[in-house]
């Protein structure tokens, strides 16, 4: 079976410095008070910062609606995925990354970061690509979900420019 994979890119602008920016996406407490549309948090499965490079791995569920033809490739178990954000506090470099759990490689993607200042900015560059190894659905069902992903990130980021703003 053949998979289907999807490129994408995405930049988000906010108005703070790099590591501020840095600190919100890897901080745990502010991803376990977010309230994303159709998901649910169910645990934060690693978080580590030894001050150079940074780590959280998060554990979510679906809980919208899926389709029909979703729900039966799922075999009506609910759909969770692990995501990893990883950053060099270095040098702003890093990947998110997220995978289906017990579909294999079924579906997953991964995107190459940047955090990078631009004036009184900091810019987050992402360029990557999802993939789904489903046949005959594979190729519509990825631009659902990159759609979704990608509209969930751009809600992110306005909440951490929120978070950034509050000053905390």
């Amino acid at each position: 079976m053949q998979a289907c994979s999807v490129r994408f890119h995405a930049e988000h602008r906010f108005a703070a410095p790099v590591e501020a920016v840095i600190q919100v996406l890897v901080d745990p407490v502010f991803h376990r008070g977010l309230e994303l549309p159709d998901l649910q948090l169910l645990d934060v499965v690693d978080h580590r910062d030894d001050g150079r490079d940074a780590l959280l791995v998060l554990r979510y569920a679906y809980v919208g609606h899926i389709d029909p033809i979703a729900s039966r490739l799922l075999g009506g178990q609910r759909l969770t995925w692990v995501q990893e954000l990883a950053v060099d506090r270095a040098t702003g470099a890093g990947h998110l990354g997220f995978a289906v759990e017990g579909g294999g490689d079924r579906l997953h993607g991964l995107a190459q970061f940047t955090l990078g200042a631009e004036g009184d900015e900091t810019v987050w560059a992402l360029r990557g690509e999802v993939k789904v190894r489903v046949p005959l659905v594979g190729g519509s069902a990825e631009r659902r979900i990159l759609a979704g992903f990608l509209q969930r990130l751009a809600l992110e980021a306005q909440l951490i420019t929120d978070r950034l703003g509050a000053g905390s």
